[in-house]
């Protein structure tokens, strides 16, 4: 039985590739894994307040002010709750939506989930399995346009940051190439194999 944390940040809801390519990556967790457990946090729904001068200061402050922190440490400790961590990622001007980012501000925390006590970075989160589930209009896991992907090398980087370093990406892409969209969805989710 896994815990797993569905991360979506899509505002298309049921009609986003994305979430439903995290969709197939859970459904594939659960037959492997029979009762495991489900939590969504859809950054879209959330709206996750941009880093202001308030946030950074409670991030550094000794006494740290709760109503300040709340929705930071709500997204914390789901992650620390989870065993699977499963991001949905629709690529805009080839790199991640801004909720997404915005629950990155709040989740990527020093003294909670990284520290520098040893002098050298270390992340806090340790033995989770990430998935991350990329749709995009363009194909950008090979040939010219890999270059333009901004998404996964970012969250691959700020990921491991924390700790987050054994990461699996599956893609639904090409949905807007005629050609290649008229089967990019099912090609995505017939890609997904989980162990």
């Amino acid at each position: 039985m896994k815990k797993i944390l569905h991360i979506s940040s899509s505002p298309r809801g049921a009609a986003s590739s994305s979430i439903l390519l995290g969709n197939r990556i859970i459904e594939k967790i659960k037959n492997l894994h029979p009762g495991s457990t489900v939590v969504v946090n859809d950054t879209t729904e959330k709206d996750y307040p941009h880093l202001d001068a308030a946030l950074i200061n409670a991030y550094k402050a000794t006494d740290k002010p709760e109503d300040v922190l709340k929705d930071s440490d709500a997204a914390v400790q789901e992650l620390f709750d989870a065993d699977v961590i499963v991001i949905g990622v629709p690529m805009y001007n080839f790199n991640l939506p801004s909720a997404l980012k915005a629950w990155i501000d709040h989740v990527v925390r020093p003294g909670v989930t990284f520290s520098y006590a040893t002098g050298k970075p270390e992340g806090l989160l340790k033995d989770k399995k990430v998935y991350l589930a990329i749709a995009a209009n363009g194909v950008y896991s090979e040939g010219p346009m890999q270059a333009y992907d901004h998404a996964e090398p970012y969250l691959r980087f700020i990921l491991g940051f924390i700790g987050l370093t054994d990461i699996t990406t599956f893609r639904i892409e090409g949905g807007g190439i005629p050609g290649i969209m008229e089967t990019a969805v099912q090609k995505g989710l017939e890609s997904v194999a989980v162990a």
